[in-house]
């Protein structure tokens, strides 16, 4: 299966048409219908937007393995929208002096422990 498979497959999963799909990616009808009619496939640029309005992980809409419990390896990275209130937070973060960045790690590691003792 082509990665362009797996997006019309999981349009039919959304009952999402092409063309809701083509305001929502910002990618032209024209070109969904060529990969359609041509078999071919988005361009690199497209994956991560066509990911987030399918819902899906980079790595099931270019190889169809979706890497979910407790099998394979579990990725070093990830990949977020810096408008999200992670990206947010990781902008943040970057901006912090290293005084302030290990005082919020701080923070975060009393914050975890706390909760594991009140879930005991």
């Amino acid at each position: 299966m082509t990665i362009s498979d797996r997006i019309f497959e999981r349009l039919r999963q959304l009952d999402m048409s092409q063309k809701v799909f083509s305001q929502e990616t910002g990618i032209s009808q024209s070109t969904i219908s060529e990969w359609k009619s041509k078999g071919t496939n988005p361009t690199s640029e497209k994956i991560m937007i066509i990911c987030k309005v399918l819902d899906v992980t980079p790595e099931w809409i270019l190889s169809g393995i979706d890497n979910t419990g407790t099998r394979g390896n579990k990725p070093d990275w990830y990949v977020i929208d810096r408008s999200s209130e992670m990206g947010i937070l990781i902008s943040g973060y970057h901006k912090m002096n290293e005084s302030q960045r290990a005082r919020l790690l701080g923070y975060m590691e009393a914050i975890t422990e706390m909760e594991k003792r009140e879930e005991l």
